[in-house]
């Protein structure tokens, strides 16, 4: 927890990722990687280079690209299953469903540049649904790292657990918002700013962005309370529920729908134990052409947009 977080320099996660992974096959031979003729996206050239033998490129068919990572984890290996998000989870619902979380194989499904990180190339490529659909699996974990250092230790932490894990890897570049080396709890929310008047509750890529806002309204008198939530499912319960009696409202922030989303599952939370005040951010309708950074605008997804429906709620 802390007053002010500096954000200066920013990352792009599948960096991290791709680091974290090589150094992990380096450990454990167990460690593959499955793709659909995703190499350069999902930044495997690395690990393809290193360990040839060991990255399936099943080419354009996603489907089998999750059978085939089932396979695999039934043949007692741990599958990295990586493909851009929209076409890993839209496509692949029925074996994410069935092959991964029926049968509970330890397999790290990759959701790679999630969100509206392929900008132009328009909704066919946005993945704005994904965290919606990944949450309504029973026994799916779902991960949604806020920088690089989180980035890094959901990797680790994914290839040492049992059990299937979806895990969003961003394109889109972020500051750090936590510390290397800090710690990753799965189910934990890290409140980043401590306050009592609102809390700001954000995922992935408006993390950083709900920090700032949380800093534009401490210099309006308005003290922010900033939780991120890096796990999904499991989600923090208590944490959702204190900052639901300990503030007088709550603005979600996501980059995708928040029907059945963050704040979806905040709601749902909040509804059933202790009822409060929110604003709930994200993306409502397919999104115009433009980059990432001018989506996120336009649907007021930046420190701005999550201030103002923060002033709304505390006034």
């Amino acid at each position: 927890m802390a007053d002010t977080i500096a954000l200066a320099e920013t990352y792009d996660c599948r960096k991290a990722f791709a680091e974290a992974l090589q150094d992990l096959a380096r450990q454990d031979g167990r460690i593959v990687a499955v793709c659909n003729d995703s190499v350069s996206s999902s930044n495997l050239k690395g690990f393809q280079q290193e360990f040839p033998d060991r990255l399936v490129n099943v080419g354009i068919a996603e489907q089998n690209m999750v059978g085939v990572g089932a396979g695999l984890a039934n043949a007692g290996l741990i599958p990295f299953v990586c493909s851009a998000s929209p076409f890993l989870t839209g496509r692949s619902m029925e074996q994410v469903k069935v092959d991964a979380a029926y049968n509970g194989y330890h397999m790290v499904l990759c959701g790679m540049s999630p969100g509206m990180a392929y900008g132009e190339l328009g909704p066919t490529h946005h993945s704005i649904e994904d965290l919606a659909w990944m949450r309504a699996i029973h026994d799916l974990t779902v991960l949604v790292p806020a920088d690089p250092f989180q980035t890094d230790a959901a990797v680790r932490w994914a290839a040492a657990t049992d059990g299937p894990v979806f895990m969003r890897v961003g394109r889109f570049k972020v500051p750090a918002v936590s510390k290397e080396g800090e710690g990753f709890e799965v189910g934990r929310a890290d409140e980043l700013v401590s306050g009592d008047d609102v809390a700001l509750i954000a995922t992935g890529t408006l993390v950083s962005r709900a920090v700032e806002a949380a800093e534009i309204l401490k210099g309006e008198g308005i003290a922010a309370r900033v939780l991120n939530i890096s796990s999904l499912a499991p989600i923090d319960t208590a944490a959702v529920i204190r900052a639901a009696k300990e503030t007088k409202g709550i603005v979600t922030a996501e980059e995708g729908v928040p029907s059945g989303g963050l704040g979806g599952a905040v709601a749902e939370i909040v509804v059933q134990s202790h009822p409060a005040k929110m604003k709930i951010l994200g993306v409502d309708e397919f999104a115009p052409t433009g980059d990432a950074a001018f989506l996120l605008n336009h649907f007021g997804l930046n420190a701005e947009g999550i201030a103002k429906a923060a002033r709304e709620l505390v006034a």
